[in-house]
């Protein structure tokens, strides 16, 4: 059973917690956090969502929700950990943006990190493909549905911020 903390839409913990798969009451809020992984050298790192999860099939960026207790910096080491065996320390992490919908707070982080895809490591039943992709081929992934809106979305609105980061 995973829980989760209660936000107010202003994001000021209310000190009650939420069961994960339950509706959200009006005024409640939860967090998510999302990170897009760059290598420095005009490619993002995306992985496959697993048969059986929403959008199943589609590529993303890391991410999840913060569990009760969590920090937003905790919630990403951790989600990025889990879903691809990628560790990074808190302070590795840029906070790009953040944002809020009818139920959730969201952090959108950045994380410099090279690597061979060979050595991620695929969590089961949450992704199933992970591969390096360049600006144009997101693109092109976004024309062809192969990106959730959701994610698509989320990516237009960062990808100035995410070019900018690839040259320093």
């Amino acid at each position: 059973m995973e829980y989760n903390d209660i936000y107010d839409k202003d994001r000021h913990l209310t000190g009650k917690i939420h069961r994960r798969g339950m509706p959200w009451e009006k005024g409640e809020y939860g967090l998510v956090v999302c990170v897009w992984v760059y290598d420095g050298n005009g490619n993002i790192f995306m992985t496959r969502r697993a048969p059986g999860k929403s959008f199943a099939g589609t590529w993303e960026n890391s991410g999840g929700a913060v569990r009760a207790g969590e920090t937003s910096l905790q919630a990403i080491c951790r989600e990025l950990r889990e879903e691809t065996g990628i560790v990074a320390e808190e302070s590795e992490f840029e906070l790009l943006c953040t944002h809020r919908d009818r139920i959730c707070h969201y952090d959108f982080y950045c994380l410099r990190r090279s690597f061979p895809i060979e050595t991620v490591v695929l969590q089961p039943g949450e992704t199933d493909g992970a591969k390096w992709v360049n600006f144009s081929q997101i693109h092109e992934m976004i024309r062809r549905k192969e990106i959730s809106k959701v994610i698509a979305r989320q990516f237009l609105r960062q990808e100035q911020a995410l070019k900018a980061r690839q040259s320093l």
